[in-house]
């Protein structure tokens, strides 16, 4: 039998699920290797034996995605599968020319194809793009249901940035586990809020083997909670999909990939951050919803933010630290930083780019667009340092930490500074607590 020859386009995370799922025992394929995007410093490993399964002996190379075109004519591929999310589908097509003027053929692998039967009723929290409001909303979830008595452990889309193979099933359940693991700032963005407020959360490579853990919980469990990542669909069948959009990008919801993906699959959507989105964008979000999914339940939300130290911003020349991967792949422009900035009367935010050193000298480079915020880059120890540099550097009164961590923590900041914290709130009915307890009944969890 000829095997086709198979390249897996990613980032480090649904690419590695959809080889899992569906290339990995699978006898007509050979996966030839992975590219990799969007996330700095990933090529040039391996995807390891040990987890490839025993038609790849050898393990699977990971190339960057600038080698595509060659590496097509070179493998002799036959069929290269797009595997990576908030994405507009304007370069999704392009990827598709350039593959398809290489010789091969370009594929999507569908929800029905990758996801996960789990043993447990599964909530999936997803998005229409990235830094849409998925943690908040995740997070309201898990205390309507611990309220209710219920176990709920939470599964976090890939985030595997380390060594594989030790990252195949990881449990977090306490902050020290976070240092453990090794995460980087990203990781911990979406780790830490968790369990801080006292829920188990799981991430990892092998999502099948991340389930089967999570629904063994030693603390119990009776609901698993999906926290999506970027804007990509659930690795995991779920019995509720709850949608966040966010109205600050208004027509992203219809024009990136996998974002409408999500739209269409919602039961129930989030119209999030509506207190500082304008009447024109939550209006385009809402007939975005209407011509796609009439039928899903639509929550009006917001994230009003609070600061810990008001004082730190007001008549001050404040830096903004905003979540990394919302300001570059995200493209936001205004982020809980920048929001605290202006809510608590900052005098003027400054500029980082004229302070930034090694790496994240790079990602303003390679994110152009980004402007006068500073993203919070950590993908490794020189970027964490680069990071503490610059905010060192800059000439400022005071620093704003827009990211969902504390980065007292994890860097060493030599000036006064505030955490922004944010919650969702829902605006009138229906909200989560009544879609939740009706989940609640469907599923016979009372307890």
């Amino acid at each position: 039998m000829n095997r086709k020859n198979v390249i897996i386009i990613g980032a480090a995370g649904r690419d590695f699920h959809n080889f899992n799922t569906f290339f990995r025992d699978n006898e007509y394929y050979n996966v030839a290797a992975f590219t990799a995007a969007q996330i700095p410093d990933i090529e040039g490993r391996k995807y390891p034996a040990e987890l490839a399964g025993k038609l790849y002996p050898n393990g699977i190379p990971i190339h960057a995605e600038e080698e595509l075109p060659e590496l097509i004519r070179k493998l002799n591929i036959d069929d290269c599968v797009f595997s990576y999310s908030d994405v507009r589908y304007q370069k999704v097509m392009n990827m598709s020319a350039l593959v398809n003027a290489a010789g091969a053929n370009f594929m999507l692998l569908s929800p029905k194809e990758t996801m996960v039967k789990s043993t447990k009723p599964v909530i999936a929290v997803c998005a229409t793009r990235t830094g849409c409001g998925k943690s908040q909303t995740s997070r309201k979830v898990i205390e309507i249901l611990m309220e209710r008595g219920l176990n709920v452990v939470a599964v976090r889309h890939p985030m595997p940035y380390g060594d594989l193979t030790a990252q195949k099933v990881q449990r977090f359940a306490t902050v020290d586990d976070l240092a453990k693991h090794k995460c980087t700032i990203e990781e911990m963005e979406e780790y830490e809020p968790h369990v801080a407020r006292g829920n188990v959360i799981y991430a990892g490579v092998d999502y099948e083997a991340i389930l089967r853990s999570a629904e063994n919980d030693p603390k119990g469990c009776d609901v698993i909670l999906w926290d999506g990542g970027n804007n990509d669909f659930s690795f995991y069948k779920p019995d509720l999909t709850i949608t966040v959009a966010d109205p600050h990008r208004p027509g992203n919801e219809l024009s990136y990939y996998p974002g409408e993906v999500n739209l269409r699959l919602a039961d129930v959507v989030v119209i999030n951050k509506m207190e500082t989105a304008s009447p024109e964008g939550i209006q385009t979000v809402r007939e975005s919803i209407c011509k796609v999914n009439p039928s899903a339940l639509v929550i009006d939300g917001t994230s009003p933010i609070k600061v810990d130290k008001p004082e730190v911003i007001r008549n001050k020349r404040v830096l903004v630290v905003e979540d990394g991967p919302t300001l570059t792949h995200g493209e936001m422009k205004i982020g809980a930083g920048t929001v605290a900035a202006q809510k608590y009367g900052a005098a003027e935010c400054i500029d980082p780019r004229p302070f930034t050193v090694g790496k994240l000298s790079e990602t303003f480079r390679i994110y152009p667009n980004i402007g006068k915020l500073l993203p919070a880059m950590g993908y490794g120890d020189q970027q964490i340092k680069d990071l503490e540099t610059t905010i060192e550097n800059t000439d400022c009164d005071s620093v704003i930490i827009g990211t969902p961590i504390d980065l007292n923590r994890i860097i060493k900041i030599n000036k006064p500074n505030t955490r922004v914290y944010y919650d969702l709130q829902e605006i009138g009915s229906p909200n989560l607590r009544e879609i939740l307890d009706d989940f609640i009944q469907k599923h016979q969890l009372v307890k």
